[in-house]
């Protein structure tokens, strides 16, 4: 009877433990929806995308009007894919107060979870603005938008803030304020600038006369991109298990020479962003669906810690020199200025 009872005492005890568990909600499933299809294929369709789920979960559910809140969006997708949260718009009861990213990657996926920190400014339950997302894997290119769920906004004032007087302040007449006068201030910092231009007018007329550096032409486009190719591949990264520093270096040297090549930013671009800035350009003889692989296995190699053979590396050298030979023109040379004594036409 006493093992009984201790028994039964314990698993009170532990209910009510797990009553106290504080604002720790489960996450909610979520419904997303497709902004944006995906990358067309050559055959006229569109690359099929794996299935992948979304949860979103806000802690606290009920905050007070200005303090800070939590929302997670819970994605779990397959190892090949990425998730990047685009810059969100307006939020207008709400503010967005900072923001973090965490992927962990298990043997059958991978789960990317967004905490978004964030205040509103209005009182009642109100509904997150949804966030949108972009998808990459490889050869798929959407744009995906997960719906916001709803908080409670509570104010800060207790219900009996008019009996205990914690009630808000009116508007008060206008008053006097003593101001003080900065004119000694004022008078030490123009001395003190007067002094700094003098000090600053000797040593300019003191300083060192400029010398005059010959500098070497700058090299064509095609040679300099070759050159950065023959190092890398002479420095054989990825034969001392540095394949990851071996992506990183020839996908800036692809990008370098692409940005030149086209005239546009290419290293600050994301991946998407490159190649929709690639399609917006002439670009003839540019081996599109090789770019699409190399970008994709690169990303891969990079940021998802995907491993690549030695047999993938080269191949992938081999395409920086193919896309050189493909897609530079050396430019038209300048045409001669005719000499002063040159004959011209004779007007009769």
């Amino acid at each position: 009877m006493r093992r009984l009872r201790f028994l039964l005492l314990m698993v009170g005890l532990a209910a009510c433990g797990g009553s106290k568990g504080g604002d720790a909600s489960e996450a909610q499933s979520l419904i997303p929806k497709v902004l944006d299809g995906g990358v067309p294929q050559p055959d006229g369709g569109t690359a099929e995308v794996e299935p992948w789920d979304v949860k979103g979960r806000v802690v606290p559910q009920q905050t007070r009007i200005g303090d800070p809140f939590v929302y997670e969006i819970i994605l779990t997708h397959s190892k090949d894919q990425r998730f990047e949260l685009q810059p969100p718009k307006e939020l207008e009861q709400f503010e967005l107060i900072e923001q973090s990213r965490q992927r962990q990657d298990g043997p059958n996926g991978s789960v990317t979870t967004f905490r978004l920190k964030m205040s509103a400014f209005e009182l009642g339950v109100l509904t997150l603005p949804e966030f949108v997302f972009e998808l990459t894997a490889p050869g798929v290119n959407q744009t995906v938008s997960v719906p916001g769920m709803q908080v409670e906004v509570l104010p800060t004032l207790p219900k009996d803030a008019d009996k205990q007087g914690a009630n808000l302040f009116d508007f008060q007449p206008p008053t006097e304020v003593p101001i003080r006068s900065w004119r000694l201030v004022y008078a030490l910092l123009g001395l003190l600038a007067a002094g700094l231009i003098g000090w600053g007018l000797v040593k300019w007329i003191r300083r060192p006369r400029p010398q005059v550096v010959v500098t070497k032409p700058l090299a064509p486009l095609n040679v300099r991109t070759l050159e950065a190719l023959d190092k890398l591949k002479a420095e054989d990264l990825p034969a001392h298990g540095r394949v990851k520093d071996f992506y990183f270096r020839l996908s800036e040297i692809l990008r370098g020479y692409l940005g030149e090549r086209y005239g546009f930013e290419a290293l600050e671009c994301t991946s998407p962003e490159l190649i929709a800035s690639l399609r917006k350009l002439r670009t003839p003889g540019l081996p599109e669906d090789k770019l699409m692989r190399f970008i994709s296995e690169s990303d891969m190699v990079k940021y998802a810690k995907a491993e690549a053979p030695p047999e993938s590396c080269a191949q992938s050298l081999a395409f920086g020199y193919e896309l050189v030979e493909k897609t530079y023109v050396p430019p038209a040379p300048a045409s001669p200025t005719p000499p002063a004594h040159a004959p011209g036409s004779r007007v009769s």
